[in-house]
């Protein structure tokens, strides 16, 4: 290959690049992707809408939603109404969680007899009533078993004793950024590098290449390498954005995480290069990129579903993706936001 050649037709790509304003999406798309799902994207749920009907007005059932009121993933109101009318709020999207505590409820819970506590949750969106639920639980399990040991019950208790070792601020921050960079480093690479033979085929100067001494090798280094280059800087600007921005911590290896990010570059480069050569038309070459890039980003890459609990095709096509291990690798450079699930878990019986 030609240097000079070469150095001649990327001076011309990156001229054509600022000429149609395409190197302001070169850094403008990546950084607006991370920050709009960096904080659109929450895991966690906080201020839920709690009724609580307190139907024993009791020493305990007070207790109870006294340790509702003081924590902060919820928003109670306690009412004197009709679990009817409570369920009712709950359809018309004015609660998130009814919780009746029965009368008898002290009484029964002194004499170690078997009482209940309904517990109703709007379940639209199944995750974020999985979240509710757990959270509802722990603040029961938790309110019981101290006052049932302060009483001096003796029947048997379950104590648990939670340490997360990994993201131990539960922040969504944490868990989502790296797994962004991941699908953002896909996407954004992949969607330049399509246009780039594409528009020479739609605009009819593909010909001019044929004409041209120009090899084929030589042509497509000068394709990918303004591309390469370009995105070798966002490799930078994400991690800036991540750690200042969205003050995630980074304790890693940095080199791992940039040779890894410019071996992950190129393959998208390459994904992107193969929609270019196979399409005839720019919009086509977006759309199927956005389509091969975008869907498996967010569903294989571990980001919003563990790997580990996929099965069959999702589980192999999963790990055909690149975008899966490179979010692996992030989530190993940023090590503690891999395990936001992960925690230590002792149970005691006494």
């Amino acid at each position: 290959m030609r240097a000079g050649v070469i150095r001649a037709y990327v001076i011309k790509e990156f001229i054509e690049l600022m000429r149609t304003k395409l190197i302001i999406m070169v850094y403008l798309m990546p950084s607006m992707i991370l920050l709009l799902f960096g904080y659109g994207i929450k895991m966690n749920v906080t201020h839920a809408r709690v009724i609580i009907i307190d139907n024993d007005q009791s020493h305990y059932s007070r207790i109870l939603t006294t340790k509702f009121e003081h924590s902060k993933y919820f928003n109670p109101i306690i009412k004197n109404m009709s679990e009817k009318d409570a369920l009712g709020l709950i359809k018309k999207a004015e609660a998130d969680i009814v919780i009746i505590i029965p009368p008898s409820f002290e009484k029964k819970l002194l004499k170690s007899e078997d009482s209940e506590i309904g517990v109703f949750i709007d379940g639209s969106y199944p995750a974020r009533a999985t979240t509710m639920a757990n959270y509802a639980k722990g603040v029961i399990l938790d309110t019981l078993s101290k006052e049932a040991k302060k009483a001096g019950i003796k029947s048997k208790i379950i104590v648990l004793n939670s340490r997360f070792l990994f993201n131990q601020s539960l922040r969504d921050a944490n868990a989502i950024v790296p797994g962004l960079i991941g699908l953002v480093m896909l996407v954004a690479p992949a969607i330049l590098s399509a246009l780039l033979i594409v528009k020479e085929k739609e605009r009819g100067t593909i010909f001019n290449f044929f004409a041209s001494p120009l090899s084929k090798s030589e042509f497509i280094t000068a394709k990918l390498f303004p591309v390469f280059l370009l995105h070798s800087i966002n490799i930078f600007v994400l991690f800036l954005l991540a750690l200042y921005i969205f003050e995630v911590p980074f304790r890693g290896s940095f080199l791992l995480y940039w040779l890894s990010s410019e071996i992950y570059i190129l393959i998208s480069i390459a994904i992107g290069m193969l929609i270019s050569v196979i399409t005839k038309r720019q919009i086509v070459a977006v759309i199927l990129t956005v389509i091969i890039t975008i869907i498996p980003g967010f569903l294989y890459s571990g980001m919003l579903m563990p790997i580990s609990s996929m099965k069959g095709d999702s589980y192999i096509e999963a790990h055909i993706f690149p975008v899966m291990y490179y979010t692996h690798i992030l989530y190993d450079t940023f090590w503690w936001a891999k395990g936001l699930n992960r925690q230590k878990l002792s149970i005691i019986f006494s």
